[in-house]
């Protein structure tokens, strides 16, 4: 059962020098259901060690750890999942590689993209980038809101919105249709990973309360 309410990915460059293991927790304690790791700069010795360490914590907690890119990584510390973008893996290979009982996400830039991924069996799609964000630099023209309406009029997948996000248009996004939000700095460079988690949750919260239909409700399971 997949959780995609709030969604942290993480990212060292951006975390303050602190210990990864330690800003994760925190979140997580604050409320995040699911973290994706992301390491574009460390050795794979060093991404599966922490991957590894982290789905031992993450398991206490009972929040799937998902690996950005890497299936070879994923593999090696059993992850609960993976994500792709458009220019990695194809989704059929991962998903031959990875087998049926994984997650895999795939982020979307635009229309045509969302059409696609419903070829696929894939578990979610990430809709990238919401908001323009000093995180990526490399990323597509931003959906804005009216573009996550777009995506859930026509997605048969759930779908987490990423980019720029943080409490203030939180709700907005949830209003828009997604299932979740994911954040890097809004969690990841707040003085407290723990109270910042907590926000973003208490945003996605009164959505759920306020505007949940018994459709809406259902948990993704994949």
């Amino acid at each position: 059962m997949i959780d995609l309410r709030l969604y942290l990915v993480t990212d060292r460059s951006l975390s303050l020098g602190r210990d990864m293991e330690w800003v994760v927790e925190e979140a997580v304690k604050g409320g995040v259901t699911m973290v994706q790791i992301r390491e574009k700069d460390c050795s794979t010795r060093e991404f599966v060690g922490l991957a590894m360490r982290l789905k031992k914590m993450l398991s206490l907690y009972g929040v799937p750890l998902i690996i950005n890119d890497r299936v070879d990584v994923a593999l090696a510390a059993d992850a609960d999942g993976l994500h792709i973008g458009q220019s990695d893996m194809p989704y059929e290979m991962a998903r031959k590689l990875l087998g049926p009982g994984k997650i895999i996400g795939l982020s979307v830039e635009n229309i045509g993209q969302v059409h696609e991924a419903n070829r696929f069996d894939v578990d979610y799609i990430g809709i990238s980038p919401v908001f323009s964000t000093a995180t990526k630099t490399d990323i597509a023209q931003p959906f804005g809101i009216s573009g996550v309406r777009d995506v859930m009029a026509v997605s048969k997948h759930p779908a987490v919105a990423i980019g720029g996000i943080n409490p203030e248009n939180a709700l907005e996004i949830m209003q828009a249709g997604a299932n979740g939000i994911a954040v890097v700095s809004a969690i990841c460079s707040a003085e407290s990973p723990y109270q910042a988690a907590q926000a973003l949750k208490t945003k996605v919260q009164s959505y759920y309360s306020e505007y949940e239909t018994e459709r809406d409700r259902r948990i993704w399971i994949y």
